[in-house]
């Protein structure tokens, strides 16, 4: 059961090249919020710059993933 997930999750990301960028964004926004709440705001805004690069990372690899191998895969 779980060797089939994991080899599901391993295709999956080895066909899209910025999802753990954009995976990493969202458990860093996860963090943020908690930081927010645990009152240390100067923290939480250090960690949600990381995330927000983070997420340009994924978003421009998607992107060029995209623009090399056309909208059907070809």
């Amino acid at each position: 059961m779980w060797s089939s997930f994991l080899v599901r999750v391993k295709r999956f990301l080895r066909g899209n090249p910025g999802a753990v960028f954009v995976l990493g964004f969202q458990v860093l926004l996860v963090a943020c919020a908690v930081l927010l709440v645990s009152g240390m705001a100067s923290l939480a805004e250090g960690v949600a710059v990381g995330a927000y690069f983070s997420l340009v990372a994924g978003v421009v690899l998607q992107l060029v993933w995209f623009v090399r191998r056309g909208p059907h895969g070809d």
